[in-house]
């Protein structure tokens, strides 16, 4: 049985009708980057960019290019951490949120 939508339209629908889940695919993607599965973050940032404010606005508020936003976002691009804090930071202000780290100790 074909699926009668692409995964991206099923995320960009939902995204744009929940707020929670909006968030919450925000801090999934700082929470693999700070657990070192900076593949899953990159993806899933990339996700986020592209259901709600789009390369092009982030461009203009990050003073980048949003074709060198896009690269360094893809499966092979290499951020530097300076980029993506710049990003999250400007992410977490259009969205109203405020993510902290707490230590957790290991099982």
């Amino acid at each position: 049985m074909p699926l009668t939508r692409s995964f991206k339209e099923t995320i960009r629908a939902r995204v744009r009708r929940d707020a929670a889940f909006r968030k919450e695919l925000l801090r999934e993607s700082v929470e693999s980057f700070l657990l070192g599965d900076i593949e899953t973050g990159k993806a899933v940032l990339r996700d986020y960019i592209n259901a709600t404010i789009g390369f092009a606005e982030l461009g203009a508020v990050t003073h980048h290019s949003p074709k060198s936003l896009m690269r360094t976002l893809s499966p092979s691009g290499n951020p530097q951490a300076r980029n993506l804090f710049e990003i999250v930071e400007y992410l977490q202000r259009k969205e109203r949120v405020r993510f902290k780290v707490a230590a957790a100790a290991r099982a």
